[in-house]
């Protein structure tokens, strides 16, 4: 790296560190393929990168390059154009979709996104705040409030008639006193 100071990432930083004592001796290349979680060989690998570059052969050489993975300037400028002319009120992924239908060009919906939210075509939603209720205390005596509830349902699968469950809570013990049936 040309004696430029090394900018490691946390990987980067973990390797190193097995990679010093294993060079020293005292660590065995099975245990630091072990730490490492990955094979013997790859660690012969580290260690043939070490010894010919030192500490620089950790960092990737991908860095700072391109992904094999973009798009097309040309790709994205056509997504851009469709877009902000004829999908601008469009979420994400009907965009995608119709991107697809109609333009053929097949991009995923976060891609879409990702150019939505470039061009200032799309807000994440935020999130409604929770509403705080307080927390109602319980009546400090049996039989001091009773609570009642119905549950409708077809408790007697056809065989009977449709009924509903009414149930009678203590708020003291939360123990049912009582539960009977209703026709609905």
């Amino acid at each position: 790296m040309n004696g430029d100071v090394l900018a490691l990432s946390g990987a980067e930083r973990e390797r190193l560190d097995v990679l010093r004592p294993l060079m020293g001796g005292e660590l065995r290349q099975a245990r630091a393929a072990e730490l490492l979680g990955v094979g013997v060989r790859q660690v012969k690998r580290l260690v043939f990168g070490y010894r010919c570059e030192g500490e620089a052969s950790v960092v990737s050489r991908r860095r700072g390059r391109p992904s094999n993975n973009r798009l097309d300037p040309a790709t994205v400028a056509a997504i851009e154009a469709a877009l902000r002319t004829r999908y601008a009120d469009f979420g994400a992924t009907l965009a995608s979709e119709k991107l697809r239908e109609i333009e053929g060009v097949a991009v995923s919906k976060e891609t879409v996104r990702q150019i939505q939210i470039r061009l200032g075509l799309w807000r994440p939603k935020r999130r409604r705040a929770k509403k705080i209720f307080q927390v109602r205390e319980r009546r400090p005596r049996f039989g001091e409030l009773i609570q009642v509830d119905g549950s409708p349902h077809d408790w007697f699968e056809s065989r009977g008639p449709r009924c509903a469950l009414i149930v009678f809570i203590d708020d003291a013990t939360g123990r049912l006193t009582r539960l009977q049936f209703a026709l609905a």
